[in-house]
Formats: structure tokens, sequence, C-alpha cells
């Protein structure tokens, strides 16, 4: 036990954060209790965006229609190369 007046053993054994820094190593942070990340990586209480975000759609691109769209768009576009390579 060391004379310190303060003892940091619960702060050294606590979960660490599981996200990834910038650098690409580990957060070092104590994790929030109860969750798996820290209070700067999204732990911390009403951290992310709320439930039925508005903001969230600003434009629509990343929709399940829009996305199904592009997708018909790429196999429609693949069977007029085919067709056009066919052609030569």
């Amino acid at each position: 036990m060391s004379d310190h007046t303060r003892t940091t053993g619960a702060m050294r054994a606590s979960l660490r954060c599981g996200a990834k820094t910038r650098s690409g190593g580990a957060c070092r942070a104590p994790a929030v209790h109860g969750k798996t990340r820290c209070r700067m990586h999204g732990g911390a209480k009403g951290s992310g965006a709320p439930r039925a975000n508005r903001n969230a759609r600003k434009h629509g691109l990343f929709t399940g229609d829009a996305i199904a769209e592009r997708r018909e768009i790429r196999v429609l576009l693949e069977e007029v190369r085919k067709a056009l390579e066919g052609m030569r």
C-alpha cells in the first residue's frame, strides 16, 4: 500500500475504454461504469444523437429505398456494358 493520501487502486483496476484513437492505439481512459466506452467516446449520459433524430435525415442518401435504387442502377449499367461489349 502506498503512503499517498489518495488511493488509485480502483481507478487502475477499472475496465478501459474499447475505442481506438486516431493513431490506431486503444484509448487508455477508464470506461464509464456499466459501459464499454469512456466519457469522451460515448459512455457519458446523453452522448450520441437523440432517438428519431431529424438532423440525421437531411438528404435521404442512405435510406433503404435510395440504396436499393442505386443497386438496381448498378445492375442495369452492368447489363448495358455487357450488351455493348457483345456488339463489338
